[in-house]
């Protein structure tokens, strides 16, 4: 066992004002599974760049581990998967690498197909596999669910639940929940590292915002109270003090006398306001707003808006995926599930009226009104209002909706190019929001998207009730929303 330091750690790109970190503490235990959590754009991955020394920072990270990101850069391809595993655990003895692999589920065979022939699936769990055999390694996990399928997202989670050593990225709960014993935290103000799994923590997390607001009320009710109080006590001791002014006898000593020792009190309750007032500031620093989304579907004159019989990719030496059959009805949440490679993201693109060559019987509605958002949007470029007048979209609105969901203004102005992977998911998933549709497509729609930012969708989907086919890895989200399943 020994300690990761971070002290007084404090980063800006470039050199600039617009501090990613500043003055951050805290210490890592090597012998932890740490999962990694915040909401987007808050700097989870510079952090484990910063680990690797990709970055120049102010402040110390000290550490006697060796830091190995994940992905790893494979830089040739076309090479054999053993050949490729060897070069990322040369030290392992051939059977270690073979008993990781077979904990995995991954086929011995795969060691000697190309690396590029692999799905993405089978890259993460072979490269996983690999990484853990280096030594004095402490791997720097980001997001490895992004390319796993349900099934291969609990394996991976047993898996890394029988490892030590590692800081994990993910937005998904119950790869998290099954598999981490600390969670470091990057909060609106500060840095947290608790212990326990993501739901300990989040239930934490609520329990102390809900006393943080009871607090905050409490004492804007105090300040109120002691501010009138105060000043009521300043008025008195003036129309006291006024007193000794005027015709006939009085004692002005003793008049004065009390009309200090009101002053005296009115300046002991603003004191009590300021401490207060001080305590307040110290309120819902931490405290992450989840406004309400919203959504205008068109309503469909039918009630069923596609029919699929039998149907299956097809580009000529038979179908590369199970036939399906379904109706997709008015109001109906249908996830589509399988495995990496079954054919699921074809059949999106299939129902959206792509020209995709496939058997059986497609039915889709007449007039029908789609709204796509597909897997990949790494390829955003350029300015937020460009891509609002190409989309056909109201600006304003978009801007609206990516304020909801934890976008900075200063953002707005940037080119997409610079976001994060989940600002460009938001920025797609906030232009299908903005689209007035029958019917909402969403491929892999909270791959990147951070904790919260799912909750807010999925409240925003079982209020406004959209038609909405989709595919998703995440356990929680698919059973919050689907109201039917489709298995390929």
């Amino acid at each position: 066992m020994s300690l990761i330091d971070v002290s007084n750690l404090s980063f800006a790109y470039d050199g600039g004002y617009d501090y990613v970190f500043r003055d951050v503490s805290f210490q890592i235990d090597t012998d932890w599974r740490l999962g990694f959590t915040g909401r987007n754009g808050r700097g989870k991955t510079t952090f484990l760049k910063l680990l690797m020394g990709e970055y120049d920072y102010q402040g110390t990270i000290s550490a006697s581990v060796d830091f190995e990101y994940f992905p790893y850069p494979v830089q040739d391809l076309d090479a054999d998967t053993g050949e490729v595993l060897a070069g990322v655990c040369p030290d392992a003895p051939e059977w270690e690498l073979h008993r990781e692999l077979g904990k995995l589920g991954v086929e011995e065979s795969v060691l000697y197909r190309p690396f590029a022939t692999l799905s993405n699936g089978e890259r993460t769990k072979a490269l996983l596999a690999a990484m853990f055999l280096r030594e004095n390694a402490f791997l720097l996990i980001d997001e490895p669910t992004n390319h796993l399928d349900m099934q291969g997202r609990a394996l991976v989670s047993r898996y890394l639940a029988r490892k030590t050593g590692y800081i994990l990225v993910s937005h998904d709960r119950a790869f998290l929940d099954g598999c981490v014993d600390h969670i470091l935290s990057i909060n609106r103000a500060d840095i947290q590292v608790c212990r326990g799994n993501f739901s300990a923590w989040w239930e934490n997390k609520q329990r102390q915002d809900r006393f943080e607001t009871e607090q905050n009320d409490r004492l804007k009710k105090e300040i109120r109270r002691l501010k009138t109080t105060a000043r009521e006590k300043a008025d008195w001791s003036d129309r006291l003090e006024a007193t000794k002014i005027g015709n006939g006898p009085c004692d002005r000593g003793a008049i004065g006398h009390k009309a200090a020792k009101m002053m005296k009190r009115s300046k002991a309750i603003e004191v009590r306001q300021e401490q207060a007032a001080e305590e307040k500031s110290r309120l819902l620093k931490n405290i992450d707003t989840a406004e309400e989304l919203k959504m205008t579907p068109l309503p469909y004159h039918s009630p069923q808006l596609a029919y699929l019989k039998g149907v299956a990719v097809d580009y000529g030496d038979g179908p590369v995926c199970p036939s399906v059959s379904f109706t997709l009805e008015r109001g109906d949440r249908v996830a589509v599930q399988g495995p990496n490679g079954a054919g699921k993201s074809s059949l999106l693109k299939l129902i959206c009226g792509e020209d995709i060559p496939h058997i059986g019987l497609l039915e889709r509605g007449g007039g029908l009104v789609i709204s796509y958002v597909p897997q990949d949007v790494s390829g955003l470029i350029g300015s937020l209002r460009d891509h609002a007048e190409a989309a056909g979209i109201d600006e304003s609105l978009l801007l609206a909706i990516l304020r909801k969901l934890d976008f900075e203004r200063g953002q707005f102005e940037k080119d997409m190019s610079t976001f994060s992977a989940g600002q460009k998911k938001k920025v797609a998933l906030a232009r299908s929001l903005c689209e007035r549709a029958h019917l909402y497509v969403w491929d892999e729609p909270m791959n990147y998207i951070d904790v919260l930012s799912r909750m807010q969708l999925e409240a925003l989907l079982l209020q406004f009730h959209p038609t909405i086919l989709f595919v998703e890895h995440d356990r929680a989200f698919c059973e919050r929303i689907a109201t039917k399943t489709v298995e390929l």
